[in-house]
């Protein structure tokens, strides 16, 4: 599958950005820019299947999705690549550097763990579902309809991103929903037991989420070894958009301790 991405720079190590479930590239422009201007870093920012620009498909596994960045890689004569995931991002990377850990020269996974989640986006799901059955003339009437579900402002809006105009007057989603809500299941289940990546690995935990719990600890070292935890205080799930400057820092850090870039 030909994945939609846009790439910042023409030259520098290559740094892929895989986003979290709704999400898609654009969500990390501004940090983007910022890891290319101070750093040189060429960036990848890539529509994982079913979101944003990348094409739509019946099938939607982390199997797939890590097919579809081998693909990429390869379309784009990519080697000793730096690849950050988020949330759902995170999982495809964790996998794909299982796989084809010659390619990763270092890995950064943003607040998730290689573990399995209980279902927990029940009231958003509900409320997609029900905007995805009606014809949406403005962001307005959608906010309104979503808010009957989602009660959080911030949260609304990154789910509204998904929102084109389709044609005058008329609004769409850009995401595959119905194959997502049909298949939300598969990407909460956890790596396999014997998964294993001995490279470089960074783990991003927002201090007031709990996607990565401190029992996880355990879990992150048996399958990346030579993984590091890095709490970002006064932050939540959306680390990188809460805590910016801080999360630039921290990559930045790390991937200079590993001579990444």
């Amino acid at each position: 599958m030909k994945l939609h991405s846009n790439i910042i720079g023409e030259t520098g190590t290559p740094f892929l950005i895989l986003h979290g479930l709704f999400g898609s590239g654009d969500n990390w422009k501004t940090l983007a820019k910022r890891f290319h201007q101070e750093k040189g870093l060429q960036v990848h920012l890539i529509d994982q299947r079913n979101h944003g620009r990348s094409p739509h498909s019946p099938i939607w596994t982390y199997e797939a999705m890590t097919a579809d960045l081998k693909e990429y890689c390869e379309a784009h004569g990519l080697a000793e690549i730096v690849l950050l995931g988020h949330s759902m991002g995170g999982k495809t990377a964790m996998n794909f550097a299982i796989q084809y850990p010659e390619l990763v020269k270092a890995l950064v996974v943003v607040d998730i763990a290689p573990k399995s989640y209980p279902p927990h986006h029940d009231q958003i799901l509900k409320g997609l579902d029900a905007l995805y059955g009606e014809e949406l003339t403005s962001r307005k009437e959608a906010d309104e309809e979503l808010s009957q579900y989602v009660e959080s402002w911030s949260v609304r809006q990154f789910l509204l991103k998904n929102l084109y105009w389709k044609e005058k007057g008329k609004l769409a989603f850009r995401m595959n929903f119905p194959v997502i809500k049909k298949n939300y299941n598969l990407v909460t289940q956890a790596l396999p037991q014997t998964a294993k990546f001995d490279g470089p690995t960074l783990f991003i935990k927002g201090e007031k989420s709990n996607y990565i719990l401190e029992r996880d600890r355990e879990v992150l070292r048996d399958h990346f070894s030579q993984s590091k935890l890095l709490i970002i205080k006064d932050s939540d799930h959306w680390v990188h958009a809460e805590k910016p400057v801080e999360f630039f820092e921290g990559v930045v850090a790390f991937l200079e301790e590993q001579k990444a870039i």
